[in-house]
């Protein structure tokens, strides 16, 4: 099927692995011109043709200044895709075990940082009449099930795209948010990020903690969430043909969720 994204402009947050690189792939596939973010560039990154940005999202001039190179490199933002997050550094720490400077650095790189790229990216969005993605958690819907400080953050992710879109969907400008489960990636998979950390708490194998993870949690498909499979979805609501979904949060957690 054709999505009708080709010759589209495309900026990308949380480029370098993962979901992010996984959305550059598909959008490159698709024939549309992306601009990519990311703190530190990766070969795979570069080998998308992608034109990438190095920056930090959390630095307070970080969002402007990408969104600023954007505009310089496409011309006008026809899709923003803001997949930047993170919450490596609560990792299994309670609530009483996150201090303030955690909390902060939390929410600036899971809703601050989207914050402040989505209001340098709107004029340009709204003159082309364009679509923005958020990538949350489904944490944001059971905060119990990971870090305090990052399933609220991501709540309040949530929370933003539902208000965007209530104000600029009447303005042309679709918003909608994907919120996916446990993917594999390195925030699972490396020894240092959180898999790891989880496993040295629980004293068991990190190899294990993941295979035994799917069953746990309640994934009815019995396997971790490949970024492929988020980053379908995401582009598929990039697109012109998904013109009525607006102000949507898409799950895609392999089920765990069990409410209506």
């Amino acid at each position: 099927m054709d999505l009708q994204l080709k010759d589209k402009t495309a900026l990308v947050t949380g480029a370098s692995r993962g979901i992010g690189l996984a959305v550059v792939e598909r959008l490159v596939e698709e024939g549309v011109r992306v601009v990519a973010a990311a703190r530190t560039s990766t070969p795979a990154l570069t080998e998308t043709g992608a034109f990438v940005v190095p920056v930090d999202l959390t630095d307070p001039d970080g969002p402007e200044r990408l969104v600023a190179a954007a505009v310089r490199e496409l011309g006008e933002l026809d899709l923003l895709v803001n997949n930047v997050g993170g919450g490596d550094g609560e990792a299994t720490a309670g609530f009483l075990g996150v201090d303030d400077e955690t909390w902060q650095q939390t929410f600036g790189v899971n809703f601050f940082a989207t914050v402040k790229a989505t209001r340098a990216a709107l004029p340009s969005l709204l003159r082309q009449r364009g679509a923005i993605v958020n990538v949350s958690s489904n944490g944001a819907r059971i905060p119990s099930s990971g870090p305090v400080a990052y399933t609220t953050a991501k709540a309040a992710l949530t929370a933003l795209g539902k208000a965007l879109a209530e104000e600029f969907g009447p303005q042309g400008v679709r918003v909608n948010t994907v919120s996916p489960g446990p993917v594999r990636t390195a925030l699972w998979e490396h020894p240092e990020a959180y898999g790891g950390q989880l496993a040295r708490k629980l004293g068991v194998p990190q190899e294990q903690l993941l295979a035994a993870l799917p069953g746990q949690v309640g994934m009815l498909t019995g396997r971790l969430i490949e970024a492929g499979e988020v980053a379908d979805l995401i582009v598929q609501l990039c697109s012109p043909r998904a013109g009525s979904i607006m102000g949507a949060d898409y799950l895609i957690d392999g089920g765990i969720l069990k409410s209506a």
